[in-house]
């Protein structure tokens, strides 16, 4: 049960300075455009913080040929289905802030990027993705024992950044179904330049016993990874070897319910 209100509410509140540039190339009118700033929160995806942005920028565009808005650090298009702190973890946790982060209107990496027309498109990639962690821990039993209307307060409290509103719901993905417990932990693990990381893993052994971090990460990544140059990072926190795995996962995970961990480079 995830018990501990002051952690989660600072993991809740967590947030990332972001300057907003437009693309040099897509500047269209003789005056080039101010950047924009703003302090993102970190558990929320940059299409539902960004619309002032997008209309702060599209003045400046030519409106016979731009698309669709797209984001990018150092030639790193941005997932807009990641959570906002694990692209920040994964690729600009060693830059100084603010995060300087490049917008787009033409060009769209279709390679690279899903398409996001609409807010509704982000809302139903965040219900499927809670979805699938209630899958893992409880079978999907509570999300499916919950009403629609609870659905989009989980939603909505994300939407809208409101604490009170989202946990209301989310502590009971977070409870235990009668005696048992969490069945796997859902958790990705995220690298530069590699596809996450996702199996099945239990937090407990056979015998009762909790699983940790360290045991996580030797199991998933057994051979390629040294923790002489590696850091291990959930919620931009460096998270000890020890820590046990169920306990992250209540306190620790994004609104999805998965524990998204970045294994990044200290050099």
């Amino acid at each position: 049960m995830a018990d501990d209100r002051e952690i989660l509410r600072e993991i809740w509140d967590g947030r990332v300075p972001v300057c907003f540039s437009l693309a040099g190339d897509e500047v269209y009118t003789m005056e080039h455009p101010e950047p924009f700033y703003l302090l993102v929160p970190r558990q929320s995806y940059f299409p539902i913080v960004t619309d002032k942005v997008q209309r702060h920028f599209l003045k400046h565009v030519d409106p016979d040929s731009h698309g669709e808005m797209w984001l990018e650090y150092e030639s790193q298009p941005l997932r807009w289905h990641y959570p906002i702190g694990v692209l920040f973890d994964l690729y600009g946790s060693g830059a100084t802030l603010p995060w300087n982060i490049t917008v787009h209107f033409q060009n769209f990496p279709e390679e690279d990027l899903l398409r996001c027309p609409s807010r509704e498109v982000v809302e139903a990639h965040y219900m499927s993705t809670v979805k699938e962690a209630d899958s893992l821990k409880h079978r999907a039993q509570v999300i499916n024992a919950m009403q629609k209307k609870d659905h989009k307060q989980l939603w909505l409290g994300l939407q809208n950044d409101k604490f009170e509103q989202f946990w209301t719901i989310n502590r009971k993905l977070m409870e235990k179904t009668g005696e048992e417990g969490m069945k796997y932990a859902p958790f990705r693990i995220y690298r530069p330049d590699k596809p996450f990381i996702q199996k099945l893993f239990k937090p407990l052994t056979e015998d009762g016993h909790q699983r940790t971090m360290g045991e996580l990460i030797s199991d998933m990544l057994p051979n390629d990874e040294s923790s002489y140059t590696k850091k291990i990072l959930i919620q931009g926190i460096e998270i000890p070897q020890e820590t046990p795995i169920e306990w992250l996962s209540e306190h620790f995970s994004h609104p999805d319910n998965f524990l998204h961990i970045c294994v990044v480079s200290t050099r």
